[in-house]
Order: structure tokens, then C-alpha cells, then sequence
């Protein structure tokens, strides 16, 4: 039995969660996400709490428990609190700035990279050198913070580039002298 699959999710007030044939759809007041439902495993909901309960015990049924548990809790966090991950720019004359719905980074390359919001995600740039990235669905500002990163990774000798906040990189020397 999954350890995590097991535990119940409750839904506080304000959230409302439906089933049907073509997933899972969790509604609440900063917005609506919906999930597909993995074989073998079904939702069932009691008053203000959600279970997801096996219907056999096969190997897919057995991966899939703790899965959808895991993700029904995402989105009923999302939807309630939502999810927020901050990116820090390092290197002189990288920033960031917000024009209109577009992300403009200046990451020391010879032209400004636009990027645009994804739908359902919010970017709010802080001192010019901070990235507040802001949405219900965890995937997805996951993802949006992987493609930001994937402009400039931090450089390996130096440290510069778009980096998670709290993110170590551990420097490589640099070319030393000959004496």
C-alpha cells in the first residue's frame, strides 16, 4: 500500500472538485486546473475530503496510487495558495524586465531575449536582478523556471547566468600562471 497514496486530501472551503470520464477537474478561487486520472485508481470524495482508493492491486494501479495523490494535493494547493519559485540573474549588466505580457532579459548576448508569459503564469521582476515566477499550476511554473534557465545556465568558471534562489555552483579554477 502507498504510504502517500493513502493519506487523504482534504479540500478547504471554496474548492470544489469534480470527476469524470475525461479526468479530474479542481476548481477553487485562484483558478481551475484539470489532470487526467491514471488507470487503476479512482477519487472518491466524502464531505471536505478526497481519497484515492486502488481498484485492483496491479503493478500500474500500485504506481498510479501515490501518483494521483500527490498531484490531486497539487492542485488543490494551487488553487488555494498557488506556487511561487524565484530565479536570481548574476553577471554585470544581466537583467530583467517586464513589458506588457513579454519577459525582456538582457543576458549578455548581443540582442534582448522576449519571452512571453505562458498562459496562467505571472513573472514580476525585482531590483532587475530577481525573478518572481507566479501560477496555480506547479508543472507549469516548473517548467517556465527550467526554460528561463535555460537561456543563460550559470557559467561554470565565473557563476554568471540565471540561477534557482539558493542555488550553490560549485567554481572550476580558472587557468593559472606558469612560474
Amino acid at each position: 500500500m502507498s504510504r502517500i497514496g493513502k493519506i487523504p486530501v482534504t479540500l478547504p472551503a471554496g474548492v470544489t472538485m469534480s470527476t469524470a470520464a475525461s479526468g479530474l477537474t479542481v476548481k477553487g478561487p485562484k483558478g481551475e486546473l484539470r489532470s487526467p486520472i491514471g488507470s487503476g485508481v479512482e477519487i472518491l470524495q466524502e464531505g471536505g475530503v478526497a481519497r484515492v482508493v486502488r481498484k485492483d492491486d496491479d503493478r500500474q494501479a500500485r504506481a498510479n496510487h501515490g501518483l494521483m495523490r500527490a498531484l490531486l494535493n497539487n492542485m488543490v494547493t494551487g488553487v488555494t495558495k498557488g506556487y511561487e519559485r524565484r530565479l536570481t540573474i548574476t553577471g554585470v549588466g544581466f537583467k530583467g524586465e517586464v513589458k506588457g505580457k513579454d519577459l525582456v532579459l538582457n543576458l549578455g548576448f548581443s540582442h534582448s531575449i522576449v519571452f512571453p508569459f505562458p498562459p496562467g503564469i505571472t513573472i514580476e521582476v525585482e531590483k532587475a536582478t530577481t525573478l518572481i515566477v507566479k501560477g496555480s499550476d506547479r508543472e507549469l511554473v516548473g517548467e517556465t523556471c527550467a526554460k528561463l534557465r535555460s537561456f543563460r545556465p550559470p557559467d561554470a568558471y565565473k557563476g554568471k547566468g540565471v540561477r534557482n534562489e539558493g542555488e550553490h555552483i560549485k567554481l572550476k579554477a580558472g587557468k593559472t600562471a606558469k612560474k
